[in-house]
């Protein structure tokens, strides 16, 4: 089988039908309006990639609460942004019936920026100082994302991804670094339950709809001392025990699909992201995903990503002939070899949200790909409007007016 027709071929993630295997990654693009609301910005990104065919959109980190995240202008999910959020599905619907869409819901909690909102967090890390959350507060935030799930639902998308993920607070109170004594700290057994808990109260919330998929975005491994998939609280080994049970537990109670991720936006950036400098990274990612399949049912959805450094085969790989080392042909190898269902895309999302309909109507030498100049990074980092720097002008001028006033970026973290 060629890779087009395997990464066009449909896939069942739970009960829902997913047109073909690409994924448009959550990318956080920090262009909602004042009270969290998509933005023209907002429509024009996803309103491409609902035209460019993509099979399952994730929604970029949506904010369960105003009062902590990590961006000025990040997409909000409250009462206020309900109608705003009615009108933007409806929107992305006409242009794509079949496209699903599900969304990513977060708390931001140590990745909070104190200079607009609150920082919390779940056990001081150096240069990460904050609020401590203790039981009361977290029960108030487990309600936050009750609520979101079901405002997710009732606007007209397809499910959620529950974040535990590159430092945000999922990930905070599932790593071995938080060995505080309370409700969800010290223990294995004590950290997994918060995640178990959430799920377990979105599917009471959303109705028990086995239609409405509910799944998460793991980073198996964090990449620094008592980070998730490490052998303890400041053990820099790394251990699966914990990130493999997580997710054979969370399958046990229900969860449809899995997105596979590494790393730390904080401290192991370059483990989460495609690095022009460090593209062999990429294939890291594939032993988790494949990970994941070998330990979850093969009806279990598994999402690979880190697929922006294969390119179009003209890449900084080497060791590897170019006809098999592009994202379509890596993509295609990884599906039919069983290592996970769906690639998932990032930056090659910002690069060219029409990716996967130019292979499908078979005008490949037209897609633009992703250089990995991290260009679009740095406007993250900046807080300004995220989007390719390269192909898109919008974007190309919103850099050059940040370098002006901001100067270049001396780290590549938040």
């Amino acid at each position: 089988m060629g890779y087009k027709e395997t990464l066009l071929k449909p896939i069942m993630i739970g009960t829902r039908k997913c047109s073909n295997r690409f994924l448009a990654q959550s990318m956080e693009c920090v262009d909602s309006d004042e009270e969290g609301n998509p933005s023209d910005l907002t429509y024009q990104r996803y309103e491409n990639l609902f035209k460019g065919g993509f099979g399952i959109v994730d929604l970029e980190a949506i904010t369960v609460t105003n009062e902590s995240r990590a961006r000025k202008t990040q997409l909000e999910i409250m009462p206020r942004n309900v109608k705003a959020l009615e009108k933007f599905i409806r929107k992305l619907k006409e242009c794509n019936p079949e496209t699903l869409i599900v969304f990513q819901l977060t708390h931001s909690g140590e990745i909070s920026e104190p200079d607009f909102s609150r920082r919390v967090t779940i056990k001081q890390m150096p240069g990460l100082e904050g609020d401590l959350i203790g039981d009361e507060e977290i029960e108030h935030i487990m309600q936050q994302f009750e609520l979101a799930a079901k405002i997710t639902q009732d606007v007209g998308a397809d499910g959620v991804d529950m974040k535990l993920c590159h430092g945000y607070l999922g990930s905070q109170i599932l790593r071995p670094y938080n060995d505080r004594n309370w409700k969800y700290g010290g223990s294995w057994k004590k950290r997994r339950q918060f995640a178990f808990d959430l799920q377990e109260r979105i599917q009471k919330a959303t109705g028990y709809d086995k239609n409405f998929l509910i799944g998460s975005k793991v980073s198996m491994w964090e990449g620094f001392p008592g980070g998730c998939g490490s052998a303890g609280p400041d053990s820099p080994l790394m251990d699966m025990t914990e990130s493999i049970d997580l997710i054979k537990g969370l399958e046990e109670r229900g969860a449809q699909y899995f997105i596979e991720t590494l790393g730390n936006v904080h401290s192991s950036m370059a483990y989460m992201e495609a690095v022009r400098d460090e593209p062999y990274l990429s294939y890291l990612h594939f032993y988790f995903a494949n990970l994941m399949k070998q330990n979850l049912k093969p009806e279990t959805g598994v999402i690979g990503s880190h697929f922006s450094s294969f390119r179009g085969g003209k890449n900084k790989l080497l060791c590897v002939e170019p006809e098999k080392s592009s994202i379509f042909a890596m993509g295609s190898r990884c599906i039919e070899d069983g290592m996970m269902d769906m690639i998932g895309l990032g930056r090659q999302s910002f690069a060219d949200p029409m990716t996967p309909l130019k292979l499908e109507e078979g005008r490949e030498e037209e897609i633009k790909y992703c250089i990995q100049c991290m260009n679009c990074e740095e406007l993250m980092i900046r807080q300004q409007p995220v989007g390719c720097v390269l192909y898109n002008k919008i974007y190309t001028d919103k850099f050059r007016e940040c370098r002006k006033q901001f100067g270049k970026l001396s780290e590549l973290h938040t």
